[in-house]
């Protein structure tokens, strides 16, 4: 009850004019950048940081979680349209929303996202407000076994339900997990695969790598191929969802703050694996699988309605314990600082106005984000109407732009070459992208944990399933593993049963 009359103070604090047009700003904003290629949320505040210096800081905070969300669903939006993700929670909507777009569905594609966006972030700010304290003390307990569990479920799981070939998705893997390497070693400080650059001691974003094998890559690849195609823009379709879509996609929307949710609230790298995870349970439960690949609108739906969820799960360890899940969240903990304000236990006594205006505020921004992107969901979808040569060449200068952007290094340009080179190959060689993107986000990541565990049991592989969560996930990975060749045998043994009805009884 505390809690919810918390909440309504922060209704009151949210909903004033000014802070209202804040969270528009924000909202708009947020989209607006999100739509750039390689221009995600966390650069997008982390742009506009020194403008807020002037703010009351509940104003820069509500304007914050606008730009979040805004832009979220803007990186969504060229993910669907140009097959150009704008951040890496918006990867997995390329799988299922780009074929939607080229089939003239975009906008609803787009309107399954934002409507997703939009169910997911209620869900989520729900649970934040119920559950923050709880769920920050489960998180506390899980170890660096119980994160590396996570990690080889996410990796077996991508190369066993994308594509027809398990081994080609192992092989797309092993690649992400590569380019993952590049940089220092974050244990011993040794460079690795840098070839004497110092500008890659950093290692590679995982922007430019998602920008070059999405959209450098699908713009070689059609130039490749432009020749053989018509080249003429690809038809929009009908504005809105229809009673069939939304059907196929309401438990989608619902399902996907189930998995969003804890991952945002747990140090498991953000939103790009409940994204991920709700894709395969999306197709697990779908009963038009053979649409998946194609354009399959729950594939949209979920992993758009958990990306939403997580982030606000995301606040929950950033808020409470002051420990920053993403990258967005160690921007917005480095505006706590800039005002003197340490997120932590403490702040929800210390800062009650501030904290739950800012929850308060998610409320107000989902319905911003909706009002505002439905609408125009025609509008952007519109941008297919460009024939393509005209298009990919925009789509080519702006992920140059936005690759530049992440580091204001020249050598990006060229490691998005070579990226989007690999990326065309790919294709070549019928290789998903996917596990190539998920092994460079979660392989270094994976890497440290591992490595932790190990140290933690002094070098014995018990220590790696020494906890009741990581013994569980790993029966998971087992189950994966194993399900093709159950499934084969359970086929075998029920085509070798002998049919009774044909039997004859002899009088």
């Amino acid at each position: 009850m505390n809690a919810l009359n918390s909440l309504i103070d922060g209704f009151g604090t949210a909903l004033s004019p000014l802070n209202l047009l804040w969270a528009a700003i924000g909202v708009l904003l947020g989209t607006a950048i999100g739509v750039l290629p390689g221009i995600g949320p966390a650069m997008a505040v982390a742009l506009l940081l020194p403008v807020t210096y002037g703010l009351d800081p509940t104003a820069a905070f509500i304007m914050f979680a606008g730009i979040y969300y805004g832009a979220m669903f803007g990186g969504s939006t060229t993910s669907i349209l140009l097959n150009t993700p704008g951040e890496s929670a918006a990867v997995v909507a390329a799988m299922e929303g780009n074929p939607m777009a080229k089939a003239g569905r975009g906008a609803q594609a787009l309107a399954a996202a934002a409507i997703g966006h939009f169910a997911g972030g209620m869900v989520g700010t729900i649970l934040l407000v119920a559950l923050a304290p709880k769920i920050a003390e489960l998180a506390v307990d899980i170890g660096a076994p119980d994160y590396f569990a996570i990690m080889v479920l996410a990796f077996i799981a991508v190369t066993s339900v994308l594509g027809s070939s398990r081994i080609r998705g192992m092989a797309s893997l092993l690649i992400g997990l590569t380019i993952g390497l590049i940089g220092l070693d974050q244990m011993t400080g040794q460079q690795r695969l840098t070839f004497g650059s110092l500008q890659l001691a950093d290692g590679v974003d995982v922007v430019i790598v998602a920008v070059g094998l999405f959209a450098i890559g699908e713009a070689l690849w059609v130039a490749a191929h432009l020749r053989r195609t018509s080249g003429e823009a690809i038809p929009v379709g009908r504005p809105w969802l229809g009673k069939a879509d939304v059907k196929r996609s309401w438990k989608s929307w619902l399902r996907g703050p189930a998995i969003g949710f804890p991952f945002g609230a747990i140090p498991a790298g953000g939103a790009e694996i409940p994204t991920f995870l709700s894709y395969v349970t999306e197709k697990r439960l779908s009963k038009h699988k053979d649409q998946f690949g194609k354009g399959a609108i729950e594939g949209v739906a979920g992993p758009e309605s958990a990306a939403s969820a997580s982030a606000a799960g995301t606040l929950v360890s950033m808020l409470t314990l002051g420990l920053p899940t993403t990258a967005v969240a160690a921007v917005m903990l480095a505006a706590f600082q800039q005002y003197g304000i340490q997120p932590g236990p403490l702040l929800f006594e210390r800062e009650p106005e501030l904290v739950w205006g800012l929850i308060a505020s998610l409320f107000v921004g989902m319905v911003l984000l909706l009002a505002l992107n439905l609408p125009l969901a025609p509008l952007w979808a519109k941008l297919l109407r460009i024939p393509r040569p005209y298009l990919y060449a925009g789509i080519l200068f702006f992920a140059a732009v936005g690759a530049y952007a992440v580091g204001g290094e020249a050598l990006d340009l060229v490691i998005l070459l070579v990226i989007g080179l690999i990326g065309f190959g790919m294709r070549r060689y019928g290789l998903p992208v996917l596990p190539a993107v998920i092994g460079v986000i979660l392989g270094p990541a994976a890497e440290q944990q591992l490595r932790r565990a190990l140290q933690i049991s002094d070098g014995s592989v018990t220590g790696l399933v020494n906890t009741p969560f990581s013994v569980t996930v790993y029966a998971v990975v087992l189950i994966l593993l194993a399900w093709p060749l159950l499934k084969k045998l359970f086929v075998r043994g029920s085509s070798d049963r002998p049919d009774r009805s044909d039997r004859t009884v002899d009088a």
